[in-house]
């Protein structure tokens, strides 16, 4: 493959090797709503895409052409026809009307009330259909763009909705694009690697190729008591049949930081590219495995995280880079901006660019970095690191060497499993100046609009701070959603 492009090494991408980096971006995820006090805010791929634009990465990447995915290519080999249907016809109004299609809704974990909660992990959301086939058309474009060879490294920020199972919905993700994106790219490469830095366990993928000898998860996160999902994720957690071994888990108590994280990462990551050899990597860059997110409980910087990202890089591997769970939107926004920049390899100034979502960085100074949290206990001491990564190092040590793999010639062009004939890229690039949020920039001006998102800013936090007993989280001022410790687990 011709890796020429436009990234240039950089201190944040050692290995120093040109890119040609894709790029996808669906404006019509922004108006994606899961309710008012529900923690997943789509509209936090937008302000990572307006944080890209300010920034000039744009010119840095092609951008694949928005198209979104087909029931016949989400339904595939993995998802079950009547929960495609389900999602296609399901709307809030035939949900709360209830009769079958409420108990259907049900059947599948959609709309399913936890006890002791008041809004649903998986709510029947207007336009959710819609919304499915836009985040994972958005991951079979990129995996198609690594595939046919057009790309080193494609990046789809609206994607990695790593626990999404068969035929239910679980924990705010309703298709699973990862596991059609990796299945897309099985008809290409012989082995695909799949590397999760959420702070939860990646247990949808898992399980889709838990019996596979051609794809091995590799799942970080966070593994403490009744912490979702439950059950999933511990060490001994390796896999069964043809799969057996192939399946990774690397859990951490609360508060690892970069030191500790990294360490681990890079190890044993390094291990398993030596063994399994595979010829594509996917990873699911989740960002609540950052300090200060409003469900997990990890320590991770920016920097740190994106450590991770440069690391698969350097392995000059083709590379999807898909977003995931995170839920203090301007750390989100900020994270998958500067990894955008990471996998071009251009170093981005930390001042935040004055845009149409700025305002959210006020309590992150209007910097791109921001602070961990220095009052978060690290409960992974030494000795359980060690101990995990010798677990860990033992599993790896039963794997096999890579399997060789027959193809067959696929349908669809290019080898691609898609029937799909239309360009993958704009011959020239979507206007961004028409975005909605830009153009009410523009008009209102920055002191009148800085003042507006300020003042809203003040009145949701006036409010949060009555919910907490008049405690002021001085770290978190941005308004976005109520947080909450756990998710609703359904078992794939």
């Amino acid at each position: 493959m011709d890796t020429s492009g436009n990234s240039l090494p950089s201190p944040s991408c050692p290995d120093g090797k040109k890119r040609e980096v894709c790029y996808y971006y669906d404006a019509g995820i922004a108006s994606v709503d899961y309710g008012e006090d529900h923690s997943m805010v789509p509209r936090r791929v937008d302000m990572a895409h307006a944080l890209v634009r300010s920034y000039g990465l744009l010119h840095d990447m092609r951008r694949l052409r928005t198209r979104p995915a087909t029931v016949t290519e989400i339904t595939g080999d993995f998802h079950e026809p009547d929960y495609v249907r389900l999602l296609q016809n399901l709307t809030p109004e035939s949900f709360y009307a209830g009769g079958a299609t409420m108990s259907a809704a049900k059947a599948h974990n959609i709309g399913v009330l936890k006890e002791g909660e008041t809004f649903y992990d998986n709510p029947p959301i207007a336009g959710l259909w819609d919304y499915c086939q836009r985040y994972a058309g958005g991951s079979l474009a990129a995996a198609r763009a690594l595939g046919e060879g057009k790309a080193d490294i494609a990046i789809n920020w609206s994607g990695g909705m790593h626990h999404a199972c068969k035929a239910a919905a679980s924990g705010f993700c309703f298709v699973n694009d990862i596991v059609l994106a990796i299945k897309d790219l099985l008809h290409h490469f012989r082995r695909v690697l799949y590397v999760d830095i959420d702070v939860h366990h990646g247990d949808g993928v898992e399980t889709a190729f838990l019996d596979s000898n051609r794809v091995m998860t590799v799942s970080f996160h966070q593994r403490t008591k009744n912490f979702f999902p439950e059950e999933r994720g511990h060490v001994n957690h390796v896999g069964e049949g043809a799969g057996l071994y192939r399946a990774l888990n690397v859990p951490f108590m609360e508060g690892v930081g970069d030191e500790g994280y990294c360490e681990m990462f890079k190890a044993i990551m390094k291990r398993v590219v030596d063994v399994f050899q595979p010829e594509a990597i996917v990873m699911q860059c989740g960002s609540d495995s950052l300090s200060g997110d409003r469900l997990g409980q990890l320590n991770l910087s920016i920097a740190g995280h994106a450590q991770c990202v440069s690391y698969m890089r350097s392995f000059n591997l083709p590379l999807l880079l898909l977003g995931g769970g995170g839920y203090t939107v301007n750390h989100v926004a900020a994270c998958w901006c500067y990894e955008t920049a990471v996998a071009i390899g251009k170093e981005i100034d930390d001042n935040i660019p004055v845009h149409c979502y700025d305002t959210y960085y006020s309590g992150q100074g209007y910097k791109l970095h921001y602070p961990v949290d220095k009052q978060l206990k690290n409960e992974n001491k030494r000795s359980y690191l060690e101990r995990t990564m010798t677990a860990v190092l033992e599993n790896l040590s039963h794997l096999e060497a890579a399997p060789s793999v027959q193809f067959q010639d696929p349908p669809g062009p290019g080898g691609s499993g898609s029937t799909n004939t239309e360009p993958l890229f704009y011959e020239q690039a979507p206007r961004e100046d028409d975005d909605p949020m830009e153009r009410l920039h523009r008009l209102c001006g920055e002191r009148d609009e800085r003042c507006f998102f300020r003042e809203l800013g003040k009145k949701r936090q006036v409010a949060k701070d009555r919910e907490n007993g008049g405690h002021h989280q001085t770290s978190r001022p941005e308004p976005v959603k109520k947080y909450r410790h756990e998710k609703f687990h359904f078992k794939c």
